[in-house]
């Protein structure tokens, strides 16, 4: 095998490490308690990086046994496949762009606008077919139902400083509240108390325990405001906000991953570009390897 061999051997190796963290992102994606309801990012990411990982591994079979048909496959297919990740990063990134959070007044946490965020999202999450599941899903996973259950003894002003952003609410609640951390996750809390578990601060609620609210002193301010129920089935379920507070809690997930797909991606980029030079010098000592045994 000569050096230009060994080299894309080299290379395609590093390709194959890359995958790992494609594939790693997919899972991280998939394991989220609201992409279980919300099944959007589940599979597109892991089949990408299993792919790379596959195509990798021909590229390294390839250059370490020569078989030029297979490295002309493999070029072909990375090529490809580096493709969909850059279309897969440019879709995620246009679709995550608007943020419909905004700061509420007094209170350590946010809420969610549903008009805040991108078009495509909005009608995927809140399209009536995908809605119906989505909800059914959500409450059957009783996200609320733990936060009711673990903090029902917090007072409403500890309730009103917490900060529950995604990052933050498990951090938060141990260290600066001395309690014993939520069991049903972060990414689950976040959504949940945003939008589904509690009803909007403009509604005027008095606070009786997360998922318990009574006494509305200005139902008109927001349709939401009607929708609220103290019944734990029903809880604001059936609000826009809950649907602005689970795309909430989407967009931040898939812009953590992406993250790690553009380091992939750029990694990805710069080892074909050096794989398809190193295939182009192994072509040429190929040809002049035949060249010299032609005078010999």
């Amino acid at each position: 095998m000569g050096l230009s061999n060994n080299i894309i051997a080299i290379l395609n190796f590093i390709a194959l490490l890359c995958s790992i963290p494609i594939i790693a992102s997919g899972i991280w994606l998939a394991s989220k308690p609201d992409s279980e309801c919300i099944r959007l990012v589940r599979w597109p990411v892991i089949i990408l990086g299993v792919l790379i990982l596959l195509v990798s591994l021909a590229g390294f079979v390839g250059a370490y046994w020569n078989h030029q048909c297979l490295l002309a496959a493999y070029l072909f297919s990375m090529a490809t496949l580096i493709v969909l990740l850059l279309a897969l990063l440019v879709f995620s990134f246009v679709v995550t762009h608007n943020d419909g959070e905004y700061d509420v007044p007094g209170r350590g946490y946010k809420e969610y606008r549903l008009a805040g965020f991108s078009d495509w999202l909005r009608h995927y999450v809140g399209d009536d077919g995908h809605w119906v599941r989505i909800r059914a899903c959500l409450s059957q996973s009783d996200v609320c139902g733990k936060l009711a259950r673990d903090d029902a003894y917090f007072t409403a002003d500890q309730f009103f400083r917490t900060d529950l952003s995604p990052i933050q609410a498990r951090a938060l609640f141990w260290s600066n509240l001395r309690i014993r951390p939520l069991v049903g996750g972060a990414a689950c809390l976040a959504f949940g108390i945003s939008g589904c578990c509690k009803p909007p601060t403009v509604c005027g609620y008095s606070y009786v325990n997360p998922t318990v609210w009574v006494s509305p002193a200005n139902v008109a301010a927001d349709p939401d405001c009607y929708a609220w129920s103290n019944d734990q089935t029903q809880l604001c379920y059936g609000c826009s906000s809950c649907k602005a507070g689970t795309i909430g809690n989407l967009r931040g997930e898939w812009r953590k991953a992406n993250i790690v797909l553009i380091i992939a991606a750029v990694a990805l980029i710069w080892v074909y570009i050096i794989g398809c030079s190193a295939l182009k010098n192994a072509q040429t000592e190929e040809l002049f390897r035949r060249y010299k045994q032609g005078f010999a």
